[in-house]
């Protein structure tokens, strides 16, 4: 059934693939009228999300922002179907990248480059970042979290590395990259890194979007371990289905930061670009479900049960 599925999806985008992008955008404008109106998907998250984030807007503001949001968001499913077999000149006309002599020095300086990058639209589109560097010298990555179907899985990677980037399962991060460090290579990764970590995972909070936010910090870790330069890459949305992405240096050496700096530094810039343009960033994800309160609770219990099972084990003995 999955296989059926799977054979069924590719045939439809492989037909809307081959429309050209005004009839996409039509298409995409029918498509926010399922979503929205009649689907209403994930309305009342999107919702909370906003209200939340944006305490001083009024409700007339916020139903602008979520509007405008639906919009970029039925234009981004549009562009990942027409992402795949892109041409490269097509590809460069239509994500600017602006920044890239500076992050090219910190490669001629000695230093590998991790880039933080936000679920701000279109992500997808970042992976031509590999058409401006040399390959042969250079580890161009995109971590990612697999999809649970491996022919879809399969699919998205052959959209994203189709232009000689990596794909790069989180799992295997560290690993991908002393790879590349090995074949004396400098790397250059992109982390969407907004990410909510498991409960297991949390190591840190940072005040964003006006709440207690749980963050990851694994970017930062192999940042410091690699001694690369820490950029944050955002992107502009110039008009419809064209975008610029300004690559800005927060570091030339994540390891002289304090602890959590890179990690703050980055939420500190992401949260001022959702501020200035709040449509672009993905509101549909339950961003803040796990609590500080919550945590603590759990933290609180696994220590009581490994109290516990110290004092049985000092007793059996």
């Amino acid at each position: 059934m999955n296989a059926l599925l799977y054979y069924i999806t590719l045939f439809f985008l492989f037909i809307v693939n081959k429309l050209p992008f005004f009839l996409l955008y039509i298409l995409s404008d029918l498509l926010y009228f399922v979503v929205y109106c009649v689907a209403r998907y994930r309305r009342k998250v999107v919702r909370e999300n906003l209200v939340n984030s944006f305490p001083s807007k009024s409700l007339k503001e916020i139903k602008s922002i979520e509007k405008k949001f639906y919009h970029r968001l039925c234009d981004f499913f549009m562009e990942i179907v027409k992402l795949y077999g892109i041409g490269e000149k097509e590809a460069r006309k239509r994500m600017e990248f602006v920044g890239m002599d500076k992050m090219q020095r910190s490669i001629d300086d000695g230093h590998s480059c991790v880039v933080y990058m936000g679920h701000m639209f279109n992500w997808e589109y970042m992976n031509s970042v590999s058409l401006y560097f040399d390959l042969e010298k250079v580890f161009v990555g995109e971590i990612y979290h697999p999809l649970r179907n491996i022919r879809f899985d399969e699919l998205m990677r052959r959209v994203r590395g189709q232009f000689g980037a990596e794909p790069v399962p989180m799992k295997n991060t560290l690993r991908r990259i002393m790879q590349a460090e090995k074949e004396g290579k400098r790397f250059v990764v992109g982390f969407v890194a907004d990410q909510l970590p498991k409960w297991e995972g949390i190591k840190h909070w940072v005040d964003f979007l006006n709440q207690d936010t749980p963050v990851f910090v694994g970017t930062e870790k192999i940042a410091q371990r690699s001694h690369a330069a820490v950029y944050y890459a955002w992107i502009e949305r110039v008009k419809r289905g064209y975008y610029r992405v300004h690559a800005e240096c927060l570091a030339e050496d994540a390891s002289l930061l304090p602890e959590f700096g890179a990690t703050e530094l980055y939420y500190k810039r992401l949260e001022a670009n959702i501020n200035k343009y709040p449509e672009l960033w993905l509101w549909t994800h339950k961003r803040w479900k796990r609590t500080r309160e919550a945590f603590e609770e759990r933290e609180k219990r696994r220590l009581d049960t490994l109290k516990r099972r110290a004092e049985n084990n000092e007793e059996g003995a």
